[in-house]
C-alpha cells in the first residue's frame, strides 16, 4: 500500500488515528488525532508524541508481535475528562518510507459507555446506602422488642413508631424509584394529549393547601385569574406531580413563615426553546441555596442538607424526575437561588 493511499484512508476516518511505520515513527495522524494529541505528531516517534503508558505498550507489542491489541487512553479536553478504547491493528505497508509492516492505531470515544456505567454503578450504591440505614434501624428495633423491651409498654410504643417512619421512608423511596423509572422509559415519547396548564397549577395548589396550613406557610395564587388555559402538549398526571414536588419541596424548605408563590406567564417566544412556551415559576422566600449546590441538584440522591432532607420525608429523587419529566415535555427547567434570598424554580415548556 503506498504512502499516499494510507495517509488518504487515515484522513477519512471520523475517530483519531494514526498510522506508525516499521522506523516506529508516525507516518501520517488525521485530524482527529492532531486534535486529541497535538500539532507536529507527524514524523516524531511515537513514544514521544502519544506519551500513554498503556497505548504505548500496545503500539509496541503490535509492531513487535504483529498482532491486534487494545488499550484505554484517558485524557482532558475542555474541562472534561475523556476515555478513548485504542486499537492497534498490524498493517502490511509495502512501499516507500512504510515498507515493511507498521501499525494502524484507530481511538474509538467511549466516554458516554464509561459514564453511564459509572452512573449506574454509583446508582446501585447510593440505594443500597439508602435501603441500609432504615433497614439496619429496624432490625436493631426488632432485635430490641424480642429482648430487653418486650415488657416495656412506653419503648415499645416509641419503637413502633420509629419503625413505622423508618418503613415509610423505604416505601417513598421505593415508589420514587420506580416511578423513576417509568418516567426514564418515556422520556423519548412527546406526550400528545393537550393539557389546561391553568387548570392543573390551580388543583396543585389546593391539594397543597393543607400541608402548607401545618407547616405556617402561606400559598399565593399568582395565576392569571378565571383562566385554565393555555392549552399546551403533556401528560396530566406527570405534569401534576413536578409542580406538586416543586411546590411541596418550598413548602417543606422553606419554613415556617415563608411564601410560596406560583405564577405563569402568557405564551410568548423562548429563546430557550426557540419556539413559543410558556414559563411557570415555583418561588419561595425561604433561606435559599448556596450557589454552588445549583448545578448538582437535579442529580439523583444529591442533597444540599442530607439530615434535613431525610427529616422531611426527601428520598433525594424528586428533581431528578422533575428533570427527566420536563425533558420528556421538550421543556427547560431552571433553578435561581441566593442564600438568605429565597429560591426560584422556572419550568418553560412548549405550547405547540
Amino acid at each position: 500500500m503506498s504512502q499516499p493511499v494510507v495517509a488518504s484512508l487515515v484522513a477519512a476516518l471520523p475517530m483519531p488515528a494514526v498510522a506508525i511505520g516499521p522506523n516506529e515513527r508516525i507516518e501520517t495522524a488525521n485530524e482527529a488525532a492532531v486534535r486529541l494529541f497535538g500539532e507536529g505528531i507527524e514524523g516524531r516517534h511515537f513514544i514521544t508524541a502519544l506519551r500513554q503508558p498503556g497505548l504505548l505498550d500496545a503500539i509496541e507489542g503490535g509492531l513487535r508481535e504483529g498482532q491486534r491489541r487494545q488499550a484505554d487512553v484517558l485524557t482532558h479536553d475542555r474541562g472534561q475528562d475523556l476515555v478513548f478504547r485504542a486499537t492497534v491493528a498490524p498493517a502490511q505497508l509495502r512501499e516507500g518510507a512504510l515498507q515493511g509492516r507498521g501499525v494502524l492505531v484507530i481511538l474509538e470515544d467511549v466516554t458516554p459507555m464509561e459514564k453511564a456505567g459509572q452512573m449506574r454503578r454509583d446508582f446501585v450504591a447510593n440505594v443500597s446506602h439508602e435501603l441500609r440505614t432504615p433497614l439496619t434501624a429496624l432490625m436493631g428495633f426488632i432485635e430490641t422488642l424480642k429482648g430487653p423491651a418486650r415488657e416495656d409498654p412506653q419503648a415499645r410504643e416509641r419503637f413502633l413508631g420509629i419503625m413505622e417512619a423508618e418503613a415509610g421512608r423505604m416505601n417513598r423511596l421505593v415508589g420514587d424509584l420506580l416511578s423513576l423509572s417509568r418516567v426514564e422509559a418515556d422520556e423519548r415519547m412527546r406526550p400528545a394529549e393537550r393539557v389546561a396548564l391553568g387548570g392543573l397549577l390551580r388543583s396543585c395548589l389546593n391539594g397543597l393547601a393543607p400541608l402548607a396550613a401545618e407547616a405556617g406557610v402561606t400559598l399565593v395564587d399568582a395565576l392569571p385569574a378565571g383562566e385554565d388555559g393555555p392549552e399546551i402538549p403533556g401528560d396530566p398526571d406527570q405534569l401534576r406531580q413536578v409542580f406538586g414536588n416543586l411546590v411541596e419541596n418550598a413548602i417543606k424548605y422553606g419554613g415556617r413563615g415563608c411564601e410560596v408563590r406560583l405564577s405563569m406567564d402568557p405564551p410568548a417566544y423562548e429563546p430557550r426553546l426557540r419556539a413559543t412556551g410558556v414559563c411557570v415559576r415555583v418561588s419561595d422566600t425561604g433561606p435559599g441555596i448556596s450557589e454552588i449546590h445549583l448545578p448538582r441538584l437535579t442529580e439523583r440522591f444529591y442533597r444540599v442538607d442530607n439530615h434535613r432532607s431525610r427529616e422531611m420525608g426527601g428520598t433525594g429523587l424528586g428533581l431528578a424526575i422533575v428533570k427527566h419529566i420536563v425533558n420528556r415535555h421538550r421543556g427547560r427547567l431552571r433553578i435561581e437561588s441566593a442564600p438568605s434570598a429565597g429560591s426560584t424554580f422556572s419550568v418553560v415548556l412548549p405550547v405547540d
